[in-house]
């Protein structure tokens, strides 16, 4: 799963480079990115990735799950320098191996267990929790450059994590009628294509490890918290602590690594928003490596 969201990270922030930059909240920029193959490429490592993290729920806890996704981030980074010849600040790579030190002690707490099932109070949560995104997201394309990439990948981050959250007690279903129908399943796939959205928009405004660090971030926590108060996920007793250290130190170290984030790409701008002329377009060709 870690290695499978890595390299879709990779992928779609090449896909992302390439694309004229969105400055209105325009579903359409998933189209324009799907007629890419590096995009195609990069979204099925994603739904690989997410098979692999649904599977994983089934009995791991979401602290664990959604912490371990945020190792992808140091996949996507090392492929960066080894491909795209990224560079990335000593502090960055400092932040970087704390991130896995976080997340081993995750590992070493977490218990697993089935989950328990969702009532109507949080399917109502995850339904409320949709409309709020899209309309945040709304007003969130207008801000530019890291601040940008920091916004919109926090709220796909918070898409991401409710998707999480449905799927926790959706794993646990053993019949395709079960899985269809369960409300739960339209709930899981409505809140991963608005984070789906609003990554996208989130890695064309700067550094792609800002975009997925603020995802990660944003994603952890409430997916975490839930698991933990409502869906039944246990520590392993005695380990408390190491949960607790390991979880801050994942936080603090993806959070720590938007401060340090310049942007990688330079882009154009697509119809309707900033004027980016021809010069502009060359700078982004030659950024894609066209």
């Amino acid at each position: 799963m870690i290695v499978a969201y890595g390299v879709a990270n990779l992928l779609q922030s090449i896909a992302a480079a390439r694309t004229s930059v969105h400055h209105t909240f325009d579903p359409g920029l998933l189209v324009r990115l799907a007629s890419q193959r590096t995009y195609i490429l990069g979204l099925l490592c994603q739904v690989l990735g997410f098979l692999l993290a649904f599977l994983a729920r089934r009995d791991l806890p979401l602290f664990l799950v959604q912490a371990s996704v945020a190792a992808g981030l140091g996949v996507t980074a090392l492929l960066g320098v080894l491909v795209l010849k990224w560079v990335l600040p000593p502090a960055e790579i400092g932040l970087l191996a704390l991130l896995l030190v976080g997340i081993t002690a995750l590992v070493l707490a977490a218990e697993p267990a089935q989950s328990r099932p969702l009532g109507p109070a949080m399917m109502i949560a995850l339904t409320v929790t949709l409309v709020v995104l899209a309309v945040a997201g709304f007003f969130a394309v207008r801000l530019h450059g890291a601040l940008g990439s920091v916004v919109l990948g926090s709220l796909a981050g918070v898409g991401f994590s409710a998707a999480a959250i449905a799927a926790r007690p959706l794993a646990s279903e053993h019949s395709v009628t079960g899985y269809i129908g369960n409300p739960l399943l339209y709930l899981l796939v409505a809140h991963s294509l608005l984070g789906q959205l609003l990554l996208g928009l989130a890695m064309q405004r700067g550094s792609t490890t800002a975009a997925v660090a603020a995802m990660d971030a944003a994603g952890a926590v409430p997916a975490a918290i839930v698991g933990l108060l409502v869906l039944g996920d246990r520590i392993y007793p005695g380990r408390e602590w190491m949960a607790a250290v390991g979880f801050v130190v994942t936080l603090a170290s993806v959070l720590g690594l938007t401060r340090y984030a310049e942007p990688q790409h330079h882009h154009a701008t697509a119809p309707g928003g900033h004027p980016g002329g021809r010069a502009s377009e060359r700078t982004r060709l030659r950024a894609a490596g066209l």
